[in-house]
């Protein structure tokens, strides 16, 4: 876990005032395991149970962005490894990619 995750503060990361496309612009940002690293914590915090409701659901919907975020960076990695051609046969394949 890094210090930005461990101090992460449901209700200070995304205020009610902070407008949604700022909290997706800085999920974008964010690398595979800095955003694994934040939905880890949140989900902790969410287990606990001691958040008050809107700390929750600010939570919560921030644990969506990042595991959105998340799939659409393991997504990018499988299709940088692997390519998707049709075998002699006709059906199709996943070839890796040659990333030179």
């Amino acid at each position: 876990m890094t210090e930005e995750t461990a101090n992460w503060n449901p209700a200070a990361s995304a205020p009610a005032s902070r407008p949604e496309q700022e909290a997706a612009s800085d999920v974008a940002g964010m690398t595979f395991e800095q955003a694994l690293g934040e939905l880890e914590r949140i989900v902790q915090e969410l287990e606990r149970g001691q958040l008050d409701l809107d700390a929750a659901i600010r939570a919560y919907e921030r644990g969506s962005q990042l595991k959105a975020h998340c799939t659409a960076k393991l997504r990018e990695a499988q299709l940088r490894v692997e390519r998707i051609s049709l075998a002699s046969d006709g059906k199709a394949q996943a070839e890796p990619v040659d990333l030179d």
